[in-house]
């Protein structure tokens, strides 16, 4: 397994705000059913300051249905419970491994929780 990208996020700096259209003449009946647009942000991250996106490279975690290309979602804020996966550094590399509180048979560092995968379906 390779980490191809790591990133920080960052604030959103304009939020949309459902309003009321403004325009002139005969306004459309769907108007009033005018919806703000979900942001993921908001949806998938619970402390955005210790959040950052990971992108992964190859096949070697199918096992834990991470898959070639897919973004993993680490929190690093979290404390970690058993069967949670993780990324830990180990002999100085990034890799992922399932917590077991009350087995440890290596050793490593703990740098982040995976909270989210995501891939893409086909």
């Amino acid at each position: 397994m390779e980490i191809k990208q790591t990133a920080k996020l960052k604030k959103v700096k304009q939020r949309h705000t459902a309003e009321v259209s403004k325009q002139t003449g005969f306004p459309s009946a769907a108007t009033h059913y005018a919806e703000a647009s979900i942001d993921l942000h908001n949806e998938l991250v619970t402390n955005q300051d210790a959040t950052f996106f990971m992108r992964v490279s190859g096949k070697d975690l199918e096992y834990f249905q991470i898959f070639d290309k897919d973004v993993l979602i680490v929190d690093r804020s979290l404390s970690p419970k058993n069967n949670n996966l993780a990324i830990v550094v180990q002999e100085g590399e990034f890799v992922i491994k399932e917590v077991q509180i009350q087995k440890l048979d290596t050793e490593y560092v703990l740098w982040g929780i995976i909270t989210y995968i995501i891939h893409k379906t086909q």
